[in-house]
């Protein structure tokens, strides 16, 4: 009885068991079957481009900007010109300086390499300009309530010293253009030791020099060069040292370190530093005349309109046309000294027959009157009426320093004379790097 309720009972598990196995069965058959169909069907991909319209901003003209130009003057420049190349499109401001007095110089002096400055505002309206008229001033012109304003104004310049070297390669103006030192400098060093050196046929290569001197800025841009401050010139292994110094009464001259006199009653040549073209002879092939002739001068080519400076202190003795001088100026000297500045182009307004001229003074410009094939000045140089060679005969020194003035000149000179040691040391050290 017991066993037949047992066998009963554990059947119907069994057939429960049956059925739950069938559901199972089931769902993964189903779970099988549907999974490759998932994983099999093809996944299409498509693009949709819409245009969508964004607001654009309204265009706005902000008439109080202001615009800043900076524009180099070219050859053959007109303010014209020069505003239409700027984009500076106003009539009024062009009529207005075109006609002020004061803005004289825009119309007449416009120099090429020479910056103007504009400020204008989004319409080409003309605010404010700035043109260099030279090294130390500019001239302004303003937009006010009441209209234009035009007015020159001094560069408030800072002076510092400036320590270069240079070696000879072949010129003085080669050597000095690829060490960065201007020309003026150049002029200066050849004026200051034309007694000791002739840079016309002295010059050798590897020769060098080191030089001090001062220059102007504004706004971190160099405006123009001053005085050699300081120099020293190996020539075919002599070495020569000037130092400029003034004294009291503001009277500037050039010493050796140790005092001495390197100022000349005559400067060796009066113009700039140039080329001779033709060297003083007692005989030569004169190229007009078609002749042997005695040349008692030397000719100095340079540009027409070159300045051409009283060689030393005299008077004017002659000056308008002589034969084949063609416009000349005889100066008178002391100690029966005279020189024959000929071939001008012109004479100095500033001179006139009788005046008395200091050293240095512009007693005309170089030309190419009289007998002459090309601008140059013919320079003679004569003592008690007999020509000597300009370029050879024995210049006399001024006197040397005032004792008054030696102590300070003493210290001044040493502190030139280290500072010209440093750049030597320089070039030494860099010509060891690069060995």
């Amino acid at each position: 009885m017991f066993s037949e309720r047992k066998f009963s009972h554990k059947r119907i598990k069994l057939h429960w068991l049956a059925i739950a196995s069938g559901i199972l069965a089931l769902v993964l058959f189903l779970a099988v079957n549907e999974t490759p169909q998932a994983e099999t069907r093809p996944v299409v991909l498509s693009t949709i481009t819409e245009e969508v319209s964004l607001p654009l901003p309204s265009p706005t003209l902000d008439r109080n900007e202001a615009f800043w130009q900076i524009e180099q003057v070219r050859q053959d420049d007109t303010l014209q010109t020069l505003f239409r190349r700027m984009n500076i499109r106003d009539e009024d401001a062009v009529k207005f300086l075109m006609l002020s007095p004061d803005a004289h110089a825009l119309n007449t002096q416009l120099i090429p390499g020479h910056t103007v400055e504009t400020k204008t505002n989004a319409e080409g309206k003309l605010l404010y300009l700035e043109y260099e008229l030279d090294a130390e001033n500019i001239l302004v012109a303003g937009l006010t309530s009441g209209g234009y304003v035009v007015a020159t104004k001094k560069l408030l310049l800072e002076s510092q010293q400036v320590l270069k070297s240079a070696v000879i390669r072949d010129t003085l103006f080669g050597a000095t253009d690829d060490a960065g030192i201007p020309d003026q400098i150049a002029i200066q060093i050849a004026e200051i030791l034309s007694s000791e050196i002739d840079f016309y046929q002295d010059l050798r290569s590897g020769d060098r020099f080191h030089v001090i001197y001062e220059a102007f800025y504004n706004a971190g841009e160099m405006m123009k060069t001053g005085n050699v401050l300081a120099v020293e010139f190996v020539n075919n292994g002599n070495t020569y040292q000037a130092i400029h110094f003034g004294d009291a009464s503001g009277k500037y001259a050039y010493y050796t370190p140790e005092g001495k006199s390197l100022h000349k009653t005559f400067l060796r040549s009066p113009l700039e530093y140039t080329r001779i073209s033709s060297s003083f002879s007692a005989g030569r092939y004169h190229p007009i005349l078609q002749r042997m002739k005695a040349h008692r001068g030397v000719d100095m080519a340079a540009p027409t309109g070159t300045r051409v400076k009283a060689s030393g202190d005299g008077r004017v003795a002659f000056m308008g046309k002589k034969g084949g001088y063609g416009n000349v100026v005889i100066l008178n000297h002391p100690n029966g000294i005279s020189t024959v500045y000929g071939h001008l182009s012109r004479f100095s307004d500033a001179i006139r027959k009788g005046d008395t001229v200091n050293q240095g003074d512009i007693i005309g410009y170089v030309g190419m009157t009289g007998l002459a094939t090309g601008p140059h000045l013919h320079y003679e140089f004569l003592v008690n009426g007999n020509h000597r060679d300009p370029m050879k005969v024995a210049l006399p020194q001024s006197v040397p320093i005032d004792d008054n003035f030696k102590s300070e000149f003493n210290a001044h000179s040493l502190t030139m004379i280290a500072k010209l040691e440093m750049l030597k040391q320089r070039m030494q050290l860099a010509a060891h790097q690069t060995q």
